[in-house]
Parts: structure tokens; sequence; C-alpha cells
């Protein structure tokens, strides 16, 4: 599929997944409660991109364009265009952002482990600090809060832009392509947002049928 039938997939599947879902029972749906937010116009767009020397990929582009700046989405919801630059999306501390402008560090998935002393706490500390600088966040956007910590970033810039990968440094799991919806191989905006709404459409399918 080109993208603008994906986009035309997208708002189809919506509408359907708002009206299978009148009571918000999927996970993060009475925090969106599948409305989108505005779009925003080729302007806006022109001068984020300007501003932080990217140029975001086409499917992310055409959807804040076409279909709404953030709103309905995975988890907890997408992230307007202006916050997904935050560091931390549960605090949104201002001042704290990832660097879009440099290239995304990794074309694999990355972690590290503690292997000093446990009780050597200056070394561990050393580690935590390693661990969480934010060198490993640059060439991102945070779209989507999974939750405990965990963020889906797209990468806008270096090898792996396009696709979707996993922050989940806060459960010690690293960084790394995202597989949430089981999917093996690198996953697209609109790739990874039609298989939130084909998994949420089945779950409710099946809960259904569950009870019936």
């Amino acid at each position: 599929m080109n993208i603008t039938e994906k986009l035309s997939l997208v708002s189809e599947k919506l509408e359907e997944l708002r009206k299978e879902d009148n009571t918000l029972s999927l996970f993060g749906a009475s925090r969106h409660q599948y409305k989108l937010n505005k779009v925003i116009d080729e302007k806006q767009v022109h001068q984020f991109e300007v501003s932080h020397q990217i140029t975001l990929p086409d499917e992310y582009r055409a959807f804040i364009l076409e279909i709404g700046d953030g709103g309905a989405g995975p988890y907890y919801g997408l992230q307007r265009l202006e916050d997904s630059l935050f560091e931390d999306l549960d605090y949104k501390v201002e001042g704290e952002f990832v660097n879009p402008s440099i290239p995304f560090p990794f074309d694999s998935a990355w972690n590290m482990e503690f292997q000093g002393d446990d009780e050597d706490d200056d070394a561990y500390r050393e580690f935590q600090e390693r661990y969480f600088s934010s060198e490993w966040e640059t060439g991102v956007l945070r779209l989507s809060n999974f939750g405990c910590g965990a963020f889906l970033n797209l990468v806008v810039n270096g090898k792996e832009k396009g696709n979707m990968w996993v922050d989940d440094r806060r459960s010690d799991g690293g960084i790394y392509p995202d597989s949430f919806f089981e999917q093996t191989t690198r996953t697209s905006f609109l790739d990874w947002y039609l298989l939130w709404l084909n998994h949420s459409l089945i779950k409710l399918k099946n809960t259904k049928a569950a009870y019936q």
C-alpha cells in the first residue's frame, strides 16, 4: 500500500475501533478516548524540520498533516509533534529534550549490564549515568508512552529513519526495534499504527466472543 491508501485505512479502522470500544475498555483508551488532535499545517512542519535540522519520515509527516497531530494511538496515545521532543513523557520537564538533529546511534538492539561489584556505589552510579546518558536518545521523536518508563520512538535521523524503536532502559531492557505487536521485521510509523488498530479490534472481538 502507498501512503494515501494507508491513511485511508487508518481513518476507516480508527472509526470502527471508536464504535466498537464505546466503553473505552482497552489499555490507554480512557486517556485518549480515540480522539485526534487537529492537524497542523505545512508551515508548522517545515519550521519544526528547519529548527531541528531534519526531514520527518514521509508516513509520519502525512499523518500529522492529514489525520491529526497526536491523540488517539497505541498505549496512552500519540504525542503532539512539539511534545515528542520531551525526554520523559511522564513528567515533560522544560529543558529536558531529546535531540533529533544528531543521528540515531543504533541499527540493532542495544543494552548494557553492570559488571562491577554490587556493593560499589560509586561504580554503580557511574554505570547509571552512562546507561541513561542522553547520547542514546538522539535522532528520535518520542511518539508514545507505553507506561512503566518505556517510550515508543520514531527514528527521524540516521540509518533507521522511519522505523519504530523502544526505549526500555528504565526496566533494564535497553533500546531495541519495536516488537510489542509481535512483528518480526522493522516497522514504519503507519504500519505500527495499523498494527495497533488491528490488534485492538481483534482483542475486542475475542473478548466479546468469550462472553457470548
